[in-house]
């Protein structure tokens, strides 16, 4: 049987956290599934985004963190787009993903590694550099090795190149890191 015991897993103060850290009042959400119904990775979530959503305002934290969907979230923000009630929901979710990380949480560790990964790179170079993020995802999980035989071809297209390019601007976008260190602190 796969009861939830109210009595026992409610946490009224995860809700205010999850309210107060990504700055959206989640009493706003009366369950419409506009959020679902647009999101593009829906069909792979073990958790739908209204679900999640619900079970914050119930405040089963443990529900809301310990979930797949968090993690195969895209960002895309259509569900923000969609919210009749103007919640940003993709900011909610980004908040949960945080949350679970600082609980030890994560459900896809592939995933937090590719993200780790590309993060890493745009903080010292201020863009995305391909070979930077699949050597540091490689290094980071022991796998990847997967979709090696594109390389020559990705090569040749100077899609890949050696040497990272450093944008103009690279210091605007390490305070923006360290804004976000400093926030999470």
């Amino acid at each position: 049987m796969n009861t939830i015991r109210l009595d026992k897993a409610r946490d009224p103060a995860f809700k205010r956290q999850v309210e107060k850290e990504s700055g959206q009042n989640l009493s706003l959400c009366y369950q419409c599934g506009n959020c679902t119904a647009g999101c593009p990775g829906a069909q792979v979530y073990d958790r739908q985004v209204s679900q999640i959503m619900r079970a914050v305002q119930l405040g089963l934290k443990e529900e809301a963190l310990k979930n797949r969907s968090l993690w195969l979230c895209l960002s895309c923000s259509t569900c923000s787009a969609r919210c009749p009630n103007d919640i940003d929901v993709a900011a909610v979710m980004e908040t949960l993903r945080m949350m679970a990380r600082r609980e030890g949480w994560v459900q896809d560790r592939p995933i937090e590694s590719f993200w780790k990964a590309f993060l890493d790179t745009v903080k010292y170079t201020g863009r995305s550099y391909e070979l930077g993020v699949m050597a540091d995802y490689m290094a980071r999980t022991l796998r990847g090795w997967g979709n090696l035989e594109i390389a020559p071809m990705a090569l040749r297209k100077n899609k890949m190149p050696f040497v990272p390019s450093v944008i103009h601007g690279r210091e605007e976008v390490a305070r923006i890191f360290k804004r976000y260190a400093e926030k999470r602190s």
